[in-house]
């Protein structure tokens, strides 16, 4: 079942904007989808990250609305679609891209851009890999594809540095402990404070999509491995963006990226760690719209 009232923020932003912007639900891989748009012109998809919804998207639509129809929708298992610890994992980035794919067709689209953040990049290099043929051009900010650093001299260090980082949360999610679980992840990926610096509303996005999260942690399915050799398949444009103060896991993965996709482009934005787009909406928005203005 579809939950509950819209937290505070979106319910002010949906009010303040056309009534396109209300909540729309599709029907997409044998599940329903929620999602938002706004706007005329080229689509543009945006798919947001781990313990978040379409809603970390509310203040970038208007932004990109001008120029293009953007689409903010919430991926399976995520707020407000139905949502479950049994039900599928945030990292399953196979097949959440399988789902985008069925979202573009659904939507009757052709050809679109996206724009996504951690786990949905992830996802996104996936539908693009699997679906070139769709994919106008992507932006996406440190997707956690952790197969890159196969092969790398300091991917093993990497890999083992940042899981340490994540050990206590994911032992507290695993549990179902969501107070102390969602503030140790956040400041894992983060850096210390990164939670108690989110609004009261991304931190009410973060609880309703605990479940998802939960589900991630608890999976016994095998996660899926994204390749350079995948990435070489991608031929659309695309921009790979890091925070400033992100993690080395993410600047290695885009590191690698950068080495593997064809057509790429790479932009670091100050004063930003993991999550860019919400530390830093305005210098995120103005780096992909400039990019896509290119492509």
């Amino acid at each position: 079942m579809f939950r509950g009232v819209l937290g505070a923020a979106t319910s002010i932003f949906l009010a303040a904007t056309a009534t396109a912007q209300d909540v729309k639900r599709i029907s997409v891989n044998g599940t329903e989808l929620a999602y938002v748009e706004l706007g005329r012109g080229d689509p543009v998809i945006f798919v947001h990250g781990g313990l978040q919804d379409y809603r970390m998207w509310a203040g970038h639509l208007p932004k990109f609305a001008d120029r293009y129809r953007a689409i903010a929708y919430s991926r399976r298992n995520n707020f407000p679609n139905e949502s479950s610890p049994e039900g599928m994992p945030d990292g399953a980035a196979d097949a959440h891209g399988e789902d985008l794919a069925a979202l573009v067709r659904a939507l009757g689209l052709s050809k679109v851009r996206v724009v996504a953040h951690s786990s949905g990049a992830h996802a996104a290099l996936f539908f693009a890999a699997s679906h070139p043929e769709m994919v106008t051009s992507l932006a996406l900010n440190e997707p956690p594809a952790a197969g890159m650093l196969a092969g790398t001299s300091d991917g093993a260090d990497v890999l083992k540095e940042f899981g340490g980082k994540l050990a206590a949360a994911r032992e507290a999610i695993r549990a179902g402990n969501a107070e102390i679980g969602i503030p140790l992840f956040v400041n894992g990926v983060g850096g210390a404070g990164a939670y108690e610096r989110r609004s009261d509303v991304d931190k009410q996005m973060n609880l309703d999509n605990f479940a998802t999260y939960r589900a991630d942690a608890m999976t016994k399915r095998p996660r899926p491995v994204f390749t350079c050799d995948m990435a070489k398949t991608i031929n659309a444009p695309t921009l790979l963006s890091n925070g400033e103060s992100s993690p080395k896991f993410f600047h290695r993965i885009i590191d690698q990226l950068a080495s593997c996709l064809p057509n790429q482009e790479r932009t670091t934005i100050a004063g930003s760690s993991h999550t860019v787009p919400s530390e830093k909406p305005d210098a995120f928005d103005q780096a992909v719209l400039a990019f896509f203005s290119r492509h």
